[in-house]
C-alpha cells in the first residue's frame, strides 16, 4: 500500500535476507517455527491503523457499556467452565479486520471478528525488529500503537501479565505447550518477563492454591496468564486437576469467562458501519430473512461460535448443511453476510489481501490500549496462516507505518 516503502522492499527483496529473517527468528524464540511468516511486512498509513484502533475500541465498550448485553452473554459461559471472581474487563482483546473498497475508491474497515483472548504479544513485537533490522528498513517504522515504544509496551505487558507478583508465581498455561504452534510466542516472554510456561494438566491443588514443579519445588501459582482453550480441551477430552469452578485463590491474566463473552457471539449484537450483517442460526431458522441477510448462499458463511483460528468456517452453506445441524445446537452456530475484501499488497505473486488484527492491553484498574498489530497475508479463502502454507508472500506479517 504505502508508497514508496512497497516498491522498494519488493525491488530489494531477495530470498537470502527472507532465510536469514527465518534464522534470526528462529535463534530469538529457540525453536523451530512452524507457521508460515510472510516474506514481508505491510506498510500503512497511521492514519488507517489509528483508524481500526478506534474503531476496535469504540466496538468494545459498545459491548461492555451495554448491561442487557452482559447479561446475554452469561449463556454463553458453558456452566462447567464458569470460573469465579471475574475481571470486570477482559484484559487482552483482538479485533480483526479486512478492508474493502468503496465506490469513491477509498478503503474502509470492515470487522471480521472479536475476541477478548491473548494473541502472540511477545512475537509480535520482536517480528516487527526483525523485519525492520533484517531487511535494513527505514529506522524511522514503527509497529507499536497509541504512542507506545518498544519499552513502553514490555512496561505495560509486564503490568497486565504480571500484576506486580513475582515472575516465579505467574505461569503462562496452556495445554501441551511445548507441542503449540505458539510454542515461540511463549519462549519470548520466558526471556523478557522470566515466568515460566506450564502444561494445564501438571498443575497441582492444594486446598484452594494452585502449583506447580519445578527444580524438586511445588511452586504457589498467585497469577495465571491464560492460553488454555476450552474448545481444544474439549476436543481431547483432557481432565484435569483442578475443576475451573473452584474458588482459587489465584489472579487471571485474561479470565476465562472473557473468552466467551466477546467472541463471535457478539456480532449480531453490535451497530456499526464497520460490523457485517449476522444472525444466531435458530434466529435465522425462525424468521429466515431475519435482518436482511442475503439471500444468495454463496454471500454466507456459516461459523460455529467457539471454532478457534478458523475451525468449522462454512462457506455458501446449503438448505442441506444448515438443516443438519441439530435444533438444540444452532445457537452456537452464526450466519454471516461474507464480506469481499479488498486485496492491496503488491507482491510479486499479486496483489495480495491482508486481515489486519489490532491487540489491545487493559491492565487491571487501567484503560484500554491499542498495542501492536498483526497482519495475516493470503490469496485463498481463509486467512489463517495454516490455509496459507503452500503460496508466497503470505502468512503471519507486521504492520509498520513512517513516523511524521
Amino acid at each position: 500500500m504505502l508508497q514508496p516503502y512497497r516498491d522498494q522492499f519488493n525491488a530489494q527483496f531477495t530470498p537470502s535476507k527472507y532465510a536469514d529473517l527465518l534464522s534470526r527468528l528462529n535463534r530469538a524464540t529457540r525453536t523451530t517455527i512452524e507457521f508460515r511468516i510472510a516474506e514481508t511486512p505491510c506498510f500503512f498509513p497511521q492514519s488507517l491503523l489509528d483508524e481500526l484502533a478506534r474503531t476496535g475500541a469504540e466496538l468494545t465498550h459498545q459491548l461492555l457499556d451495554n448491561p442487557a448485553y452482559m447479561q446475554a452473554s452469561n449463556q454463553t459461559i458453558p456452566a462447567q467452565y464458569l470460573v469465579p471472581n471475574e475481571n470486570p474487563q477482559p484484559n487482552f482483546m483482538t479485533v480483526d479486520f479486512g478492508l474493502i473498497r468503496n465506490p469513491d475508491g477509498t478503503l474502509s474497515p470492515k470487522l471480521v471478528e472479536l475476541q477478548a483472548f491473548p494473541s502472540i504479544f511477545g512475537y509480535q513485537d520482536l517480528l516487527v525488529r526483525q523485519y525492520i533490522e533484517t531487511f535494513n528498513l527505514d529506522p524511522n517504522l514503527r509497529g507499536h500503537l497509541g504512542g507506545l515504544t518498544e519499552q513502553t509496551y514490555w512496561d505495560l505487558l509486564r503490568k497486565v501479565i504480571l500484576n506486580n507478583h513475582a515472575p516465579e508465581n505467574v505461569v503462562l498455561l496452556e495445554i501441551d505447550p511445548d507441542h503449540q504452534k505458539t510454542l515461540p510466542d511463549f519462549h519470548v516472554y520466558e526471556d523478557k518477563l522470566g515466568i515460566p510456561t506450564v502444561d494445564i494438566t501438571k498443575l497441582t491443588k492444594q486446598g484452594n492454591r494452585l502449583f506447580y514443579h519445578r527444580d524438586g519445588r511445588d511452586i504457589p501459582i498467585h497469577r495465571i496468564y491464560n492460553r488454555a482453550i476450552v474448545d481444544e480441551l474439549e476436543r481431547k477430552n483432557i481432565h484435569l486437576p483442578f475443576d475451573y469452578r473452584d474458588d482459587l485463590n489465584v489472579e487471571w491474566a485474561g479470565h476465562p469467562n472473557w473468552y466467551f463473552r466477546i467472541s463471535k457471539f457478539s456480532l449480531p449484537y453490535l451497530n456499526h458501519s464497520s460490523v457485517p450483517r449476522a444472525v444466531f442460526l435458530d434466529d435465522w431458522f425462525a424468521h429466515r430473512n431475519i435482518e436482511d441477510l442475503p439471500t444468495e448462499r454463496e454471500k454466507l458463511l456459516l461459523k460455529p461460535l467457539y471454532s478457534f483460528a478458523g475451525k468449522g468456517i462454512q462457506f455458501a452453506p446449503t438448505n442441506q448443511e444448515l438443516n443438519a445441524i441439530p435444533p438444540a445446537d444452532r445457537h452456537l452456530y452464526l450466519l454471516q453476510e461474507r464480506v469481499a475484501f479488498e486485496h492491496t499488497i503488491q507482491t510479486p505473486h499479486g496483489l495480495t489481501q491482508a486481515e489486519i488484527r489490532i491487540m489491545y492491553l487493559w491492565p487491571d484498574g487501567g484503560a484500554l490500549q491499542p498495542a501492536i498489530a498483526l497482519v495475516r497475508l493470503g490469496r485463498g479463502l481463509m486467512m489463517g496462516v495454516d490455509h496459507n502454507r503452500d503460496k508466497q508472500w503470505v502468512g503471519g506479517s507486521s504492520a509498520l507505518y513512517p513516523t511524521v
